[in-house]
């Protein structure tokens, strides 16, 4: 079967890509080749996404020079395919040829689709109780789907505990890979820094599991000490109300990202990406909202989908309503003046129209 590219314009492209993963698939051909052909790949599909000056919105929201950074440019359509190509790609270079991870939908989505085009077997565990509406989507990709009693954070343990004794690579948050995932999120700082020559006043992102944030943040982190930016972006982090360590942890004043109580943390349509009980990667984004002078806010289901529903009228932009909660804490500074005369960036994921 061939497989579809998304972003290609040009039927050249579209061949030449498809005889790139052919090399990948080859057992003829060498790891050299192989990753080459991968980077090859991923350099084609996975980046680069648009960053979008919001005119409309900065009428409805009352801040002008609004940009939006839309991952839905990406393979399929967030920008968890950064971390997924990033790690198969290590999985490749490190001689695996399997991988495993546990998701509630779109990083399950991203690394289905990255293992592959890499050529690997990837294995993804869901929590029995979520429904995902991506599910077939991993099937497609040749993911093998297993149910876990529990939830998000049993079925990470499950992964992990699969990884270490089938000796497969682990694409779970918060192990030995984060720094990987990090310096794969930390590409977004520069592809902002591309567009705007400096870094922006605040860059704001929904947050779960905190990677997202604190790859952002380190990247621009990278980019001052070069000397590429003249200053850091303050980071500002959104998830659903009362459901978010990170967020919590802030609020609280703490210096330490703690867990909630699981039986407190309740799902709904709109909240799903966002909630969890323990963020896996919250110690590197609540030390990047402290480092920053940033802050952080709870937002209702009901914020996330006005402003999604603001987002499709105004901007034309098809967005997951779950991604607009950093968009929705932008909207709320602690002082006015945080947010007026210079430029804000939001991170969001869906799909355009």
């Amino acid at each position: 079967m061939q497989l579809t590219f998304t972003n290609v314009s040009h039927y050249n492209l579209q061949e030449e890509l498809d005889q790139q993963h052919q090399i990948i698939l080859d057992p003829e051909s060498t790891l050299e080749e192989r990753l080459e052909a991968y980077d090859f790949i991923t350099d084609s599909e996975v980046g680069d996404t648009s960053l979008i000056r919001a005119r409309n919105l900065e009428r409805e929201i009352g801040i002008r020079q609004v940009y939006l950074k839309f991952e839905g440019g990406n393979p399929t359509g967030t920008q968890k395919d950064r971390i997924a190509f990033a790690q198969c790609a290590d999985a490749l270079r490190r001689g695996y040829d399997e991988i495993s991870l546990a998701t509630c939908g779109n990083y399950g989505v991203a690394c289905a689709l990255a293992a592959r085009f890499a050529g690997l077997k990837c294995t993804i565990f869901i929590p029995e109780s979520y429904h995902t509406r991506r599910m077939s989507e991993m099937t497609d990709s040749g993911a093998e789907i297993r149910s876990v009693p529990g939830d998000y954070e049993r079925a990470v343990e499950v992964s992990q505990e699969y990884a270490a004794e089938k000796e497969v690579y682990d694409a779970n948050p918060g192990g030995d890979n984060t720094a990987l995932q990090l310096k794969a999120y930390g590409e977004i700082a520069h592809e902002i820094y591309d567009e705007l020559r400096d870094a922006p006043r605040i860059v704001a992102a929904p947050v779960s599991n905190g990677t997202l944030l604190a790859g952002v943040y380190r990247g621009f982190l990278s980019l001052y000490r070069r000397g590429k930016t003249s200053r850091m972006p303050l980071m500002v982090a959104g998830s659903s109300s009362r459901k978010n360590p990170i967020v919590e942890s802030f609020l609280q004043g703490r210096d330490e990202c703690i867990d909630l109580e699981p039986g407190s943390i309740k799902e709904t349509a709109v909240n799903e990406p966002l909630i969890n009980w323990h963020a896996f990667d919250g110690e590197q984004a609540l030390a990047a909202l402290w480092a920053t002078d940033g802050w952080a806010r709870n937002v209702t289901d009901k914020r996330m989908l006005d402003l999604s529903r603001i987002l499709k009228e105004k901007e034309g932009l098809q967005i997951l309503p779950a991604s607009t909660a950093g968009l929705a804490a932008l909207t709320e500074p602690p002082r006015p003046d945080l947010a007026s005369n210079d430029r804000f960036v939001a991170i969001l994921t869906g799909r355009k129209f």
